[in-house]
Formats: C-alpha cells, sequence, structure tokens
C-alpha cells in the first residue's frame, strides 16, 4: 500500500501583495485623517467624502484580512485506489426549476457528464430534482439513460476528457491519441448521431410540450401544475447488478407542492433530495451541481475524495468546494477572485459554499458538530433506547425508516436499499411538503432557509460550527457552466445575491453574532462580511460616483486644490491602487482590456444591482413587498471558439428593468454636470471646481461608456426609452436640488 499523501498544501509567497495591501491601507487612513483635519474648512462634499472613504477603507479591511494568508492544494487522485481498498459512495444532486429558462438538454448534458465519471458506477447515485414538475424533464431524461448506455463505455474506453456531449462534439482537438483509429472513428460517428438523434427527440417534444401524450410512464404528470401537485419519484435507470462499469442509478423526483405551503426554493429541494437519497442510497458524501454546471475533468470525484479521506488532521473538513467558471463567458474576473480572495479563504476556514460543485459529508447536514467525530472518523454518540430516539424524531421528523438511515449516517456506516423500486413507497413521505413540520429541517438541519441565498447561509453555520472547507480546483477544471443569458439576467442574478446577502446580515445568524456565540473565526467573520455588505456598499459607491458632478455642479470640491501638498495622498492611493489590481491580471496571464472591462462592470454593479438589491430588503422590512427567487435564464446554443469572440460580444445588452436606472442616471448627471462647465453654467461663487473633480468626472463618464454607447443604439443594445425617461427625470432632480443647495447657502 502506497503511503505517498493524497495532496499536498501548498502556501503562497505573497510578500509583495502583503506590502501593497499595507500600503493602500496606509494610504486609505492618511486621506481619512488628512480630512479630519481639513473638515471644519470645507463643506458637504468633503464630508460626504469622508464618509464614503470611510466605508471603502473598511472594505479594504475586509479584503486583506480576508487574503492575507492564501493556501492551494495539489491532489493526487492516482494514489487515492492504492491507499483506500472501497471508495465510499456519493450521491450526487442536480437541481433544475424551469425548462424554459433552463432548457432540459442543459439538464441532460450534465447529467449525462456526471454519469460518466472516472468512479465506480456502482458507488454512484445521481438524483435529479425537477421543481417544475415538468414531464419535458422527465421525458429528455428517460431518453438520455437511454444515450448514457452508449456514451458511458464510449467516453471510458477513449478516456475522453470531456463527457458532456454538447461540449465535446465541439473540441476535435481534444481527441485522444487513437482519435485516427478506423474503431474510434466508427464508434465517433455513432456516438455524434445517436447524440443527434436524442437532441431531435427533446427538441420535437418541447415544441410539442402543449400536447404531451400524458400516458405510459407520463400519466402521472397529469392534471398537475407547478406550484399545485403531489410528490413524483421515478427510478429511471437502476444499476441492479451492481456493476463497476456500468451505468450510476438516474432517479428522478419532483417533491409535492402546494399553493398554502412554503417550499423555500432550492433549500427546499436540496432537503427533500437529502432525505430521498438517505432512504435509498445514504452515501455519506452528497455532490450538488446546477443544471448548467457540467463536469469537465471526469476524475474530479477523485480529485475531492483525495481531500477528503486524504488526511485524518482534516477530519474536520465539513464541505469541499470547486471554484465556478463558465463556458461561454469570460472567466478572468472569477479567475482572479479564486485566485486571491478564495485561495485566501483556504488558509482561515475555507471557502464559502457556493451552492454548486460542492461536496458535502452527510452527517454534517445533519448537523453533526466537530466534537462529535472521534479519530477514526465516527459518531461518538450511539442512537440507542427510546429517549435517543425521539430526541432524533423531534430534529429530522417523524419517518421511522428515516431515523433509521439517519442514524446509519451520523454513525458513519452506509445504508443501502438492495432494489430501489422498493422504497419508492416510504420516501413519498419525506417528499411531502407537511414533512418538515414540527422538524428542524431548514431551521438547524439541512440546508438552511432564511435567505433566497441559501448557499451562503448553509456553509456560514457549518462553518460556525467549527467545521473546514476545502477547496478543490483541479486541472482541467471541476466543472464549467453555463453564464446568465444576457446582461440584464447577470444583473437580475447580482440584484439577487445582493438581496439574498443582506437577508443573512440582518438575520440572527449574521456572521458577527455566529464569530462572538460560535466557533466562526474572527477572519472568516471578516471574510463573509466582505460579501454580505454588498448591498450597503451600494450607497457609498452611488454617493462617490455623484460627488463630482455634485461638486461640479455647485462650484465645489471635494479633492484638494492641485497647488496643494495634500493632493499626493488621493492621487498615489488612486495610481498604486490601479497597479496592484492590473497586477493581479497580468500576472494569472489577462490582457489589461479584461482588467478595465471588469473594473466598469464592478462599478456597474455595484450602482445598479447590488442598490436595487438594498432597496429590495428595505422594502420587505418595511413589509411592502417580498424577495422572490427569480431563476437565471440560460440558453443552450453550441458555439464554437471563433463565435465566442464574435463582434457584437463587447455590446452591452439593455431593458427596461429598473436595474439599469442608476447606472444611466449617473451617466447622465455626469454629462449634464461636464456640459454646464463648458457652458459657464454651474453656480457662481463657493470654493470653486478643482482639476481633479473634472478628472473624477470624466473617469466615471468612462466606467459607464456602456450606457453612453447605449444612449445612441437601437434594439437589445440600446437603452430602453422608458429607462432614459426615468433617468433624464432623476438626473434633472439631481441638478436641480444641487442648484437649491447653492441658493440656500448663499
Amino acid at each position: 500500500m502506497s503511503s505517498l499523501p493524497l495532496y499536498e498544501k501548498v502556501i503562497a509567497k505573497n510578500t509583495t501583495q502583503r506590502f501593497l495591501d499595507v500600503t493602500i491601507l496606509f494610504l486609505l487612513l492618511s486621506l481619512l485623517f488628512y480630512r479630519l483635519l481639513s473638515l471644519k474648512h470645507n463643506g458637504f462634499a468633503w464630508f460626504l467624502a469622508f464618509l464614503c472613504e470611510s466605508c471603502f477603507t473598511f472594505v479594504w479591511v475586509l479584503i486583506t484580512g480576508t487574503k492575507w494568508t492564501p493556501i492551494s492544494y495539489n491532489t493526487y487522485p492516482q494514489r487515492l485506489q492504492e491507499r483506500i481498498k472501497e471508495l465510499p459512495p456519493l450521491d450526487i444532486f442536480v437541481t433544475t426549476a424551469d425548462p424554459y429558462l433552463e432548457p432540459p438538454i442543459l439538464t441532460v448534458n450534465t447529467v449525462l457528464s456526471l454519469l460518466a465519471v472516472d468512479y465506480p458506477a456502482h458507488r454512484l447515485a445521481c438524483y435529479v430534482s425537477d421543481d417544475g414538475c415538468s414531464p419535458l424533464n422527465f421525458y429528455s431524461l428517460v431518453e438520455a439513460s437511454k444515450f448514457a448506455k452508449l456514451w458511458v463505455p464510449f467516453c471510458k474506453k477513449y478516456n475522453i476528457g470531456v463527457r458532456a456531449p454538447f461540449r465535446y462534439f465541439l473540441r476535435e482537438s481534444d481527441e485522444p491519441p487513437c482519435a485516427s483509429s478506423w474503431e474510434f472513428q466508427q464508434d465517433w460517428e455513432k456516438m455524434k448521431e445517436e447524440y443527434e438523434r436524442l437532441c431531435g427527440n427533446i427538441e420535437a417534444a418541447a415544441n410539442n410540450s402543449t400536447s404531451f401524450d400524458l400516458t405510459g410512464e407520463l400519466e402521472v404528470f397529469f392534471n398537475t401544475e407547478c406550484q399545485n401537485h403531489p410528490t413524483i419519484i421515478k427510478v429511471i435507470w437502476e444499476n441492479m447488478q451492481g456493476l463497476s462499469d456500468g451505468i450510476p442509478h438516474l432517479i428522478y423526483i419532483s417533491r409535492e407542492k402546494r399553493p398554502k405551503n412554503p417550499h423555500h426554493y432550492k433549500a427546499g429541494a436540496m432537503n427533500v433530495l437529502t432525505r430521498v437519497s438517505g432512504l435509498m442510497t445514504n452515501a455519506p458524501f452528497m455532490l450538488n451541481v446546477d443544471c448548467d454546471m457540467y463536469a469537465n475533468n471526469p476524475e474530479l470525484v477523485l480529485h475531492a475524495m483525495c481531500l477528503f479521506l486524504g488526511s485524518s488532521d482534516e477530519r474536520d473538513w465539513g464541505f469541499v468546494q470547486c471554484p465556478q467558471y463558465f463556458y461561454d463567458r469570460p472567466t478572468d474576473h472569477l479567475a482572479v477572485l479564486h485566485q486571491t480572495l478564495f485561495k485566501g479563504m483556504v488558509g482561515i476556514q475555507g471557502p464559502f459554499y457556493a451552492g454548486s460543485g460542492t461536496f458535502h459529508r452527510r452527517n454534517v447536514v445533519y448537523g453533526l458538530w466537530p466534537g462529535e467525530v472521534d479519530h477514526q472518523g465516527k459518531y461518538v454518540n450511539e442512537f440507542n433506547g427510546k429517549e435517543a430516539d425521539d430526541e432524533l424524531l423531534k430534529k429530522i421528523g417523524n419517518s421511522k425508516e428515516f431515523i433509521n438511515s439517519a442514524a446509519h449516517a451520523l454513525k458513519g456506516k452506509a445504508y443501502f436499499t438492495s432494489i430501489l423500486s422498493k422504497s419508492l413507497d416510504v420516501v413519498h413521505q419525506v417528499a411531502g411538503c407537511d414533512y418538515e413540520h414540527s422538524s428542524d429541517w431548514g431551521k438547524k438541519v439541512g440546508f438552511l432557509y432564511g435567505s433566497i441565498t441559501e448557499d451562503m447561509i448553509t456553509g456560514m453555520m457549518i462553518h460556525a460550527k467549527g467545521w473546514r472547507s476545502g477547496y478543490c480546483s483541479p486541472d482541467p477544471r471541476a466543472f464549467l457552466g453555463c453564464g446568465a443569458l444576457a446582461d440584464p439576467a447577470a444583473m437580475s442574478q447580482q440584484k439577487r445575491w445582493a438581496t439574498g446577502f443582506l437577508e443573512i446580515l440582518f438575520s440572527k445568524t449574521n456572521p458577527i453574532f455566529a464569530c462572538f456565540t460560535s466557533k466562526l473565526q474572527f477572519r472568516q467573520c471578516l471574510a463573509y462580511l466582505w460579501i454580505l455588505i454588498w448591498g450597503l456598499r451600494s450607497i457609498p459607491e452611488v454617493c462617490y460616483a455623484a460627488l463630482p458632478a455634485y461638486c461640479i455642479i455647485t462650484n465645489s470640491s471635494f479633492l484638494p486644490k492641485i497647488q496643494e501638498l495634500g493632493i499626493c495622498i488621493p492621487v498615489t492611493l488612486f495610481v498604486i491602487y490601479k497597479v496592484y489590481t492590473l497586477s493581479d491580471y497580468i500576472r494569472i496571464g489577462f490582457p489589461i482590456d479584461s482588467w478595465w472591462v471588469n473594473s466598469c462592470m464592478a462599478r456597474i454593479s455595484a450602482t445598479g444591482a447590488w442598490f436595487l438589491g438594498l432597496l429590495n430588503v428595505i422594502l420587505k422590512f418595511l413589509g411592502l413587498s417580498e424577495t422572490i427567487f427569480e431563476i437565471t435564464q440560460k440558453l443552450h446554443q453550441p458555439r464554437t471558439p471563433a463565435d465566442d469572440c464574435g463582434k457584437d460580444d463587447d455590446k452591452m445588452i439593455f431593458d427596461e428593468s429598473p436595474v439599469f436606472i442608476p447606472g444611466t442616471t449617473i451617466l447622465l448627471v455626469h454629462v449634464s454636470a461636464l456640459a454646464m462647465a463648458l457652458l459657464g453654467l454651474e453656480a457662481q461663487g463657493g470654493q470653486g471646481t478643482g482639476l481633479g473633480e473634472f478628472f473624477c468626472s470624466t473617469y466615471v463618464v468612462l466606467c459607464f461608456l456602456p450606457f453612453l454607447q447605449g444612449l445612441f443604439r437601437r434594439g437589445k443594445y440600446g437603452i430602453p426609452l422608458p429607462t432614459i425617461c426615468k433617468s433624464s427625470a432623476l438626473a434633472l432632480l439631481f441638478v436641480h436640488l444641487c442648484k437649491m443647495s447653492t441658493i440656500s447657502v448663499n
């Protein structure tokens, strides 16, 4: 048996980055001190700048504290089977909610890629949760299971690298060494023909979805509605012989929904998947994947198991997170985040739970604490006797069968049902919408409720118990996903995240309380605060973006004059910060233009999507609205590398969503301010506007250049007229208020 380690911890040397972090922090504090000393000699703009820069300084402290000790792990899956005789079972959860916003062919490709991973098939079970209760999704999975009987052996026979068919057939350069053989060519042609037939069948079914023949296996969907239907659970494929080189189990689940019962969005679906799988296979590890995130690395499960099983010193890992990347969108900004902030979190308690591409320990999801695991990773408490059974019943519901399976899971034992179809009568009970009543599901057990970003609150509570999380970043990347369909969908997604993060921040489960009352480490608390305050950060972002225009209109200043020595502080700070962020992109291998585009999009998202997220939470607390989980629209459209570099990819797409109003308003305000200055229409008197304010105003216009271009374009690349009208009214109101403020002062 090999004694070589399954993984190695790599501690990055970041002396230069630390020096720059401290330098920027010193300059920020110097600027605040300078403003305090000069506060009585300056007006409102100076004070507002001080408040905004205080917020930016706090954010920089959070960032610096998070990325101070970057760590990564190198995993060696080839050593795993030499060390582990019997690899542990894994239950895979794939979630989808709307067959129109999330086309079934995307789900099918994700499922096929997961069924074909390099892992013993008899140790895998794939559960697909369809929250839309769509016969189209079920039909597509049945057709996919037929194709999988050909696709999985083909992938393993030729060691295919990309095992999602829709991506594989676009990347002929990734062919295996035997690609020139006659046998491979014959099999390849057959696979492509069968996949095209699969796509044709699914497309034909989608086009005729309104006239679906709901007979046979589809009869259970008769007279069902998306939000009003009984539980539907179907074993689409069962590996009854337990073949290690066969096809893993494939199970379809559509949990019960009733109009008067809250279903808690994705968190509710994940809890049903956890309970159903607990009765059917009860694997000690679970992987959850969004329907649009296919397995890009066939060995990804082995890589994750290297971390879980590699050392008893890491038995406190509650989950292992794989970074998320996209195949149809630029990933430079994500790569920079993963290389800086996320790897910095690995050096604390580990990365966030990101909602997809995450391997969980089942017993941790059931509420296990680190102190309840001994040095061999076994559960130290025994569930014997009526009192223990009653206590467990209160936590996880009133199903005796599920209590039995949960007890096995908490003890670290496997609990398999020999024939999956025989357990269907029992599993319908735990998938019902009434099962969680008088239990701790969503509160202390399972995936937690209380926020539309259920992944963040669940991961934070796991960390608060004292668990750590691992970071699995193999090469090639573990998962690749489909990004938001266009800019409106991406901005809506950012707004949803900002809303959910603020729901957590203003709840009893926020990281500050967890830091003082639980085992959440201080620097991990800083990391959570960095992301949870996205919505609050929009206030200083919007104010600071408006400051230069305000100063130009009112003939005042928020920066020292060019001849004053104090101007050196903000100028030096600006230059060093820009060079610092640019160096991150260059060091990782991205061009300068990607740095600039992402810098602009950060400002656009902060002042638009995050600001709308904050307003959503305010309206919710006032009882004027409820937060709604908005599904991000995905588009399945195979693209070649040439398509990925299309001439229109750099154009921003707009619609009439309110999320574009703040950005359009900020642009119009600055254009108006610069025009007034050129025409000599600014307020008379005052302290006088310096060169710095004109530079900052021009810089803001450049950051919002996509909005400026959108004013003169038509169609989807142009800003809709209603948005322009609303923004123009707000811009005029801002100019009027600025003028009124100067009159009142004079």
